[in-house]
């Protein structure tokens, strides 16, 4: 039997997965029902395709909106209409917009198990250092995001991004301005953040390859703008997680289609699938904490 047509009905046991909440979002059960398909399959949509994507509460229990079951109903109309499911559903992902327009939002909304740490930029250059040598030396054509607030912030780092560029699929980075300087033709691609873009409070790297994957994010406390800019205090969150990674790439690429990167468009489709499955090895992750600790001991 095909699953990914399967009409079942959920079962009683998802229907009761989860009490009621009263804030209008739907269990997973209450999306089976709104369209007609089981809990079963849409289970599987998500661990093979990275779609509907749910809130996940504290408890792990899966929440929907109005909005997934839009989604989910584009999805079946395309495959109706004789549309293989991946492409269907990277079609319907596409007219997604992010659930917030922030890294560090959307990866604490989707794991609320991420431990978060209160950082100083310093710390925060370090670890970002860190990631982009040790993600580009071993991964294989990555995708790479980097958001730095403003454009003076990103000056120091457009030499070492211009090289990261050269061995990434694609490089995008964030600010909100870039002082009229032209960008290198085999850097990065500049995207430019609006006034009340969220990103602008955050700093974030994003790494996400089929061979390597981690992701740094962090946001900006609130009145501190009397303090050296490397004693700045920051809330992060790091994972090597593929999963969270590509979360955190796909709010990335639509925040750079939203803001008029023609280039991000592809990556849309292509960070709608799930990520391949991957094992993190112990030899890897040394060597990640490794070149953290260096970074770290060279800018204390």
């Amino acid at each position: 039997m095909d699953h990914d047509g399967d009409l079942a009905q959920p079962l009683a046991a998802d229907r009761a997965e989860v009490p009621e909440t009263g804030t209008g979002e739907l269990t997973i059960g209450d999306l089976g029902e709104r369209t007609g398909l089981s809990p079963a399959v849409l289970r599987m949509w998500e661990t093979r395709h990275g779609f509907p994507v749910p809130r996940r509460l504290a408890s792990g229990h899966r929440r929907y909106t109005e909005a997934d079951v839009d989604l989910v109903r584009q999805v079946l109309r395309r495959k109706e209409a004789g549309i293989r499911l991946e492409i269907a559903i990277a079609e319907a992902s596409a007219t997604r917009a992010p659930v917030a327009p922030s890294i560090f939002a959307e990866l604490r909304r989707k794991h609320p198990t991420l431990a978060t740490h209160r950082l100083r930029k310093s710390t925060l250059i370090a670890l970002s250092w860190a990631i982009e040598d040790e993600c580009c030396a071993v991964a294989e054509t990555p995708v790479l995001f980097g958001a730095f607030q403003r454009g003076d912030f990103y000056a120091p780092s457009a030499p070492r991004w211009t090289e990261l560029a050269r061995v990434a699929r694609s490089a995008i980075v964030f600010a909100d301005h870039w002082d009229g300087s032209p960008a290198d033709a085999v850097g990065p691609i500049r995207a430019t953040l609006a006034e009340d873009a969220p990103l602008r409070r955050e700093w974030a790297v994003v790494c996400d390859a089929v061979d390597s994957t981690a992701c740094l994010s962090a946001w900006e406390l609130p009145g501190q703008t009397s303090l050296p800019d490397r004693q700045r205090i920051f809330e992060a969150v790091w994972t090597v997680d593929p999963v969270a990674v590509r979360d955190a790439a796909r709010v990335a690429a639509h925040l750079a289609a939203s803001a008029g990167v023609l280039a991000a468009r592809p990556l849309l489709y292509e960070l709608a699938d799930a990520p391949a499955p991957r094992v993190t090895t112990p030899t890897g992750v040394t060597a990640l904490f490794n070149r953290v600790v260096a970074y770290v001991d060279r800018l204390a």
